[in-house]
Parts: C-alpha cells; structure tokens; sequence
C-alpha cells in the first residue's frame, strides 16, 4: 500500500466549490483518500511520498471530449504518401503532447482504434485515459467519405477500423455493429457536413431521422452513447430527435434547436479553438483550397450561437477537435469559454466534472473527491484570475493520471 501526499498549494476541486489555500490531498495507490485543507487531513502512519505545490493550484485532470490523436491535420495527401505505420507513431507524440497539457482523459471523435486504447491501458505507450469511437459514420458523399471526384479513395480502413460509410436503414444498422464490434465505447455519427469535407459544406444535412433513430438505439442497445458532428441545423435538430447524447460544434444553432437541446439534457461540445485556429489557417492559406472559404465564413457566427446556446443554460464540455489542429494546446479552449460568458470556474467545471459526466464517468475522475481516481494536475499560476494560462503547458508543472506521476517539473 502506498502513499503520498501533495500539499503547499491551492484547491480548485473541480466541483465549484471555493478554492481551498493551504490545502493538501493525500492519495492511497491510484485513488484518492482526502483533500481539503492540509491541517484536516489525518496521515497514515507509515512512509508517505511527499510531493510540494510550491504554492501552486491542484486542480483536477481535465478531460478533452472531442479530440483525434491519430490525426496531424487530416490533409489526404498524408494518406496517399504515408504509410499506416507513421499514423500510429504520430500518435505518440500527440498522447505525450496532451498530457504534458494536463489532459489525462479524452474522447477520441475518430480514427483511434482498439490497439491504441490498449497500449496505453498496458502502459506500453504514454497517454491519456481515452473513450474510443473507432470510426464516425458517414454517408456517401458526406463527411467522412474520401472519395474523390478523381475517383480516389483517400479513406484509411483495416481490420480493426471499419469503413463508416454506410446508407439506409439496415446498412446503418450492420455498420454501427461492425463499428461497435471494433471497440467503440462511443459511437460517433457524421450529422452535418464539415469544414475539411471535399465532397459537402458544413451545413448540408446526412442521414435521414429513421437512419439516426437505427445507430442510436443500436448503441443504446449495448449502453454506448452516442455523439454527433453536426454544424447545420436541420442536422443537429434531426441528430436531438433521434436521441444523441451529445451535439459537436453546434455551428447553425438557432433558439429551436437550443430549446430542444435544453429540453432533452442534450450536452453541447462547442469546439471554439478549432474554429478559431482554422481561421488564422485559412487567412494564412496553409490550408487545403476546399477549406478556406467554409473555415471563414463560420467562426463569427459560430462563436455567436455559442453565445446564446451558453446564455440559454445549455450545458456544455470542454473540447477542442486537436488532430485537425495541433496537439497539446487544449487547455486554450477554457479562456474561449470564458469568451462566450461563462466564468473561470464554469470552464474548468466544463473541462473536468461536465465532460466527465458527459463519457459517464463521473464516478471516477472529474473532480478532487475521496474515491476518486487520483488524476491530478498542479498548475503554477491562479485560473481564477487568469484563465487562459492554462492554455500554456509550461504553467502545467505536475500531472498525475490514476495515481501515476507523468509529468513533474520540478523535479527536471
């Protein structure tokens, strides 16, 4: 039995409770025995491993609910000159990148499959705890379908990663089970459109209400959420109705489909730093020519919706679509959230204990409880008073993830 105790700093528990000075949280193994001010936690009698705050702030792990760590970009020239292998290897370094941004659980929206979530389970690699969904579902034509006008498929498909294009009720049907069948512990479904599609615009609409109701109840089936990319409004309305868990990007909303979302306790994943990032990409021109004009035109309207959806009281989690942007600035999504009305605490309430409730695991990581596992980040400056330092992972000086020490500079 071991163990250890982090003590001289600040609490912010992840619960909104009042930060707590002078706090200290005592861990026994991977989970977490107290937290609270350091002078109402009663030690074991036996060696304790001792790590010092120095003052900083102990926040819970945060938790990304819309990332693809398998993805740089997702520009199809790297599927055409790239062989499988280097996604994989990629991969490394994107899962070390979000951790040292103090993210120690995602929900991967597409393209990391069975084999990665094991390694890392089985500690083969260094990541972050991670819900898989293996491969969205797409229509023909639609976002997620790589086939070119040229007649080239730029899709990646192998056993253990199913194609997800899939059309009418029973090919929807067989798709979602060969897509569950491969590991999915969430079932991701193409809505809308997108952004970084050659065959559609973000607010064209897929799948019928009746193919949506199929995939949905076929992972309710099993117990498996389901989450929709979804940009245009007929989409996101079509997506509610037939009962997904959550919304992803939300760009079209309007006081409908806000009111709908609402109404069915539908959680909203906004995304605000992939916008925000593929427009400064779009006005540099370092993007694909398809992209451009549809990374543009959406991000003001978007950040607008976000505005009402916010001051509607949806309820939303933090995610950030890193894998079409670049890995390990996830944090930077918190001061966005701030941008669009919600308070410090809000955010980082957003980061930790909503998205953990949002994967349905809000009975193990998500705030600084007892019995709790002990993913833990200590951070050098105050969130409160400065949100967007998060956003830079130098302020991340420890990150502990199941009781783990991954990260600790202080000791570099």
């Amino acid at each position: 039995m071991e163990y250890s105790l982090i003590h001289n700093g600040t609490l912010i528990d992840g619960t909104g409770n009042s930060p707590i000075n002078n706090a200290a949280i005592l861990i026994r193994n991977n989970k977490i025995e107290a937290a609270g001010a350091e002078d109402s936690i009663t030690l074991p009698q036996t060696k304790i491993r001792r790590i010092d705050a120095r003052g900083g702030y102990l926040l819970p792990g945060f938790i990304d609910s819309h990332v693809h760590l398998m993805a740089n970009g997702f520009r199809m020239e790297h599927t055409m000159y790239n062989p499988l292998s280097i996604f994989f290897y990629n991969a490394v370094s994107n899962m070390n990148l979000t951790i040292n941004a103090g993210v120690t659980t995602v929900r991967d929206a597409g393209l990391a499959d069975y084999g990665v979530k094991c390694a890392v389970e089985q500690g083969l690699i260094l990541g972050p705890r991670m819900q898989i969904s293996v491969a969205p579902l797409s229509i023909t034509g639609g976002h997620f379908d790589f086939w070119l006008k040229s007649g080239f498929d730029m899709k990646i498909s192998y056993p253990g990663h199913p194609d997800g294009v899939c059309d009418g009720k029973e090919g929807v049907l067989k798709k979602v089970r060969e897509v569950l069948r491969s590991g999915a512990d969430v079932v991701k479904i193409m809505a809308t459109g997108g952004v970084m599609s050659a065959n559609d615009q973000p607010e064209f609409s897929q799948f019928t209400i009746d193919e949506l109701k199929v995939i949905i109840k076929e992972a309710q089936n099993r117990g498996i959420k389901s989450m929709a990319h979804a940009h245009g409004v007929d989409g996101i309305k079509k997506a509610v109705k037939a009962g997904i868990s959550s919304i992803e990007h939300g760009t079209y909303l309007d006081k409908e489909a806000i009111g709908m979302i609402k109404e069915r306790d539908v959680y909203l994943v906004p995304t605000l730093l992939v916008q925000k990032i593929n427009k400064i990409h779009a006005e540099e021109g370092t993007i694909p020519d398809y992209m451009i004009d549809d990374a543009i035109r959406i991000v003001d309207i978007h950040h607008e919706n976000m505005k009402k959806a916010y001051k509607a009281g949806v309820t939303m989690a933090m995610g950030t679509d890193c894998g079409v942007i670049g890995h390990g600035v996830n944090l930077q999504e918190l001061g966005l959230l701030c941008e669009i009305g919600m308070k410090p605490m809000e955010a980082i309430m957003a980061g930790t204990k909503v998205s953990a409730q949002l994967m349905g695991l809000q009975d193990i990581i998500g705030t600084i409880e007892p019995g709790k596992l002990a993913d833990i980040i200590i951070c050098k400056t105050d969130p409160i008073s400065d949100i967007g330092s998060l956003g830079n992972s130098e302020n991340i000086e420890v990150v502990i993830k199941d009781g783990e020490l991954l990260k600790d500079i202080c000791a570099v």
